[in-house]
């Protein structure tokens, strides 16, 4: 195989062609080296998701880190990122190790690095680890003695999603979210959130809450077409107010109505600075990727917050939560993390933030959001990712950067922006975000403008202008 390239948060594979005990090897023992060269006696915590494979690759994992000195900190089931996240910073641990390919297809697995924030690590440390990896480094695994591991301490059993669930149950109001909970619908994907509401409101309605390694053939990823039966159901009971689901190792989130309409990353992002600057009166910066709408200026400026606009990937979010004051940061792909909680997206804890919420104000989802756009104006946002060969891509964000793009169709360049991709903004309101994916093959296109009608029609104007480049 090509050498073991690590994305933002680490690295995916196929499971069986590249992502072996052999090659994960490989990535545990640069991850030992990494920590043991920059701290002593240095602990990790490590976890796993509900995918093919999970337990025998996390044993290995945890062998090779042990038999380096690094104490391990391993659940005896499935666990969430955001419970390993949670882990590393009640535990004082220097890593978290999650074995997930998150929203990706049953037929991947993938190694998530978390630091000892809880949070993304930075690009330099990625870099560092993936550059440590040795590719004819081999190990008889066999030859690690896990019973002995345990008797000397360096590997410990602990129960990350009761330690989780404490943190939720300490947080908000569940007695009172409780007498509602016949009116929440939780869909876990078939992922390792699935037991969280399971536990704290056994009366909600719950769906693909189970193990089922292939996900029934549809990837773990939140977004509206991998999520009809959530959708359907909520529309045909009329009896629930409000549904979450969660991706495959739950750190991203779906939001829907009570009418069965998901409520897209950009109105939650604004949904959760309403709540916590203008219901709680709490204060600190805004941190947004930038493919998120800028109607989150317009609201931050009402209530006199500061928005610092970062690339896209989480770990710039979470620098920037770890080194100062932040109300909360979010990504368009559906991660929001809150400050007060860990620098690291969570789909559960935001979800619920919100459900508090329509329960505090007695107002639905619709209600909510209206009274966002009295401030912002109302809007809509879309994405879609366009699948073309490289040459093609490169020519498209050639002439991107080159100036040549003024207008598509009858849209007219007003300035542009290239924080990360480039930013054509067409009006006060409308703006279209070009980007190259940074893990697929893919030209990924955002639009935003005052409705649906208008961003339909500023999307097929910037395709049919791709197309004709």
């Amino acid at each position: 195989m090509d050498r073991i390239k690590f994305g933002t948060d680490g690295w995916r594979a196929i499971i069986a062609k590249d992502f072996t005990i052999l090659n994960i090897s490989k990535v545990a023992y640069a991850t030992a080296q990494w920590l043991t060269k920059k701290y002593v006696n240095p602990s990790v915590v490590v976890g796993y998701d509900c995918r093919f494979g999970g337990e025998m690759f996390v044993e290995a994992v945890a062998k090779i880190l042990a038999s380096k000195g690094i104490r391990v900190y391993l659940p005896e089931h499935f666990v969430s990122t955001p419970m390993v996240s949670l882990g590393v910073v009640k535990l004082k641990a220097k890593f978290g190790v999650i074995i997930t390919a998150s929203h990706k297809g049953a037929e991947y697995n993938g190694y998530k690095i978390r630091g000892e924030n809880g949070g993304a690590l930075p690009e330099k440390v990625i870099r560092d680890i993936e550059y440590m990896i040795n590719d004819s480094y081999e190990i008889d695994l066999d030859l690690l003695n896990w019973n002995y591991m345990l008797e000397q301490g360096l590997i410990q059993y602990i129960d990350l999603e009761t330690i989780y669930i404490k943190q939720i149950t300490d947080t908000f109001d569940i007695e009172k979210m409780a007498l509602s909970a016949g009116r929440l619908a939780f869909d876990a994907m078939y992922g390792s959130s699935q037991n969280v509401i399971k536990k704290i409101f056994p009366g909600s309605k719950l769906l693909h809450c189970e193990l089922n390694p292939t996900f029934m053939g549809i990837p773990p990823e939140p977004i509206h077409k991998n999520l009809h039966e959530l959708s359907e159901y909520i529309w045909n009971s009329k009896e629930t107010d409000c549904g979450i689901a969660t991706d495959g190792d739950g750190d991203r989130l779906a939001l829907y109505d009570h009418e069965g309409n998901l409520i897209d990353s950009h109105h939650v992002m604004l949904l959760l600075i309403h709540y916590l600057a203008g219901y709680k009166k709490l204060t600190g910066k805004v941190v947004a990727s930038f493919a998120l709408t800028t109607k989150i200026e317009i609201l931050c400026k009402h209530y006199g917050l500061d928005v610092e606009r970062v690339k896209i990937g989480f770990s710039e979010i979470t620098g920037m939560m770890v080194s100062g004051d932040v109300l909360l940061g979010g990504e368009e792909s559906g991660g929001i993390a809150i400050g007060s909680h860990i620098p690291e997206r969570d789909g559960i804890w935001s979800g619920l933030m919100i459900w508090q919420w329509m329960l505090e104000s007695g107002k639905n989802l619709k209600q909510l959001i209206e009274e966002v756009c009295e401030i912002t104006e109302p809007f809509a946002c879309e994405r879609q990712d366009i699948e073309l060969n490289k040459n093609i891509r490169n020519k498209v964000i050639g002439k991107c950067s080159d100036g040549s793009l003024t207008s598509f169709g009858g849209f007219v360049v007003q300035k542009v922006e290239h924080l990360d991709g480039y930013k054509f903004y067409l009006s006060d309101n409308q703006w279209l975000l070009i980007r190259l994916s940074g893990t697929e093959p893919l030209l990924r296109l955002y639009v935003q403008a005052e409705n649906r009608d208008a961003v339909s029609s500023i999307m097929e104007a910037a395709i049919s202008t791709i197309q004709n480049l």
